[in-house]
């Protein structure tokens, strides 16, 4: 039994709220209502704070620097996954529910349709924003026919497996084209140096975010599979510890 080492108050008893009944498919490991009536899930629903500003900052940063119009669309994306999420776990209620998961799969579409498109004719951006639109819009309908939620993981896990290594792939291909080029051109000796040392920390600091990207991921996927595997455990080691300290075994509401 975990002992009370410092100071912390016990948990309020979980109950039914403002939202019910529970209509989405998934409930997660934190206790429903025990900090209020009005919000089910209170830390997974906060913690969502993180993504909103997250998208917000991305979207005035596609602004300031002239960025593609379709990576501007994939942050507002973001956006509605950080809002659908804090609602979705405010309410347990099914469209809300949608609306956090389909925003994954419209993220990730926006994201593939950027890097597939880029560099493209006219004619073959269109084929692509073609597919990309009817992948998303079967993803839609089927899942929502399914409502099997292992159908939508393993669509976005293909979605966004897919635009992680292609990224990488075309970001790499198109620093050392660069690179290429510029040794015919009439740049002087110190301005391809400087040129090529800006491109090679451009790839050092993308292959770290990948890196980062990966390893939180993988991180995110551990808990989350620790979640639903000793909910039970967690749930007795919460109420052991009180709060605040419980809320650091809150492991879906922090990745």
């Amino acid at each position: 039994m975990i002992g009370h080492t410092v100071s912390s108050f016990p948990y309020p008893p979980a109950g039914d709220g403002f939202w019910n009944p529970v209509t989405a498919t998934l409930n997660w490991c934190e206790e429903d209502y025990y900090a209020t009536v009005f919000i089910a899930e209170i830390i997974n629903t906060l913690t969502n704070i993180f993504f909103v500003y997250l998208a917000i900052k991305g979207i005035w940063n596609c602004r300031q620097n002239g960025h593609d119009t379709a990576w501007q669309v994939a942050y507002f994306n973001m956006l509605f996954i950080g809002i659908g999420s804090a609602f979705y776990h405010m309410t347990l209620n099914y469209w809300m529910q949608l609306l956090d998961e389909l925003s994954m799969i419209y993220l990730t579409s926006t994201s593939f349709y950027a890097l597939f498109s880029y560099g493209q004719s006219r004619a073959l951006k269109n084929s692509i924003l073609l597919f990309t639109a009817s992948f998303s819009i079967f993803v839609t309908l089927y899942y929502y026919h399914l409502n099997d939620p292992v159908f939508h993981q393993n669509a976005f896990a293909v979605l966004a497996t897919t635009v992680i290594f292609t990224g990488v792939y075309k970001t790499e291909n198109l620093l050392r084209s660069s690179g290429q080029s510029r040794k015919s051109s009439s740049l002087s000796e110190m301005e391809q140096t400087r040129l090529a040392k800006s491109d090679l920390s451009i790839l050092h600091t993308m292959r770290a975010l990948v890196t980062c990207g990966l390893v939180s991921v993988g991180l995110g996927f551990l808990l989350w599979n620790l979640d639903n595997m000793y909910c039970s455990n967690l749930r007795r080691w919460r109420r052991e510890v009180g709060l605040p300290w419980g809320i650091l075994l809150e492991g879906h509401g922090w990745w």
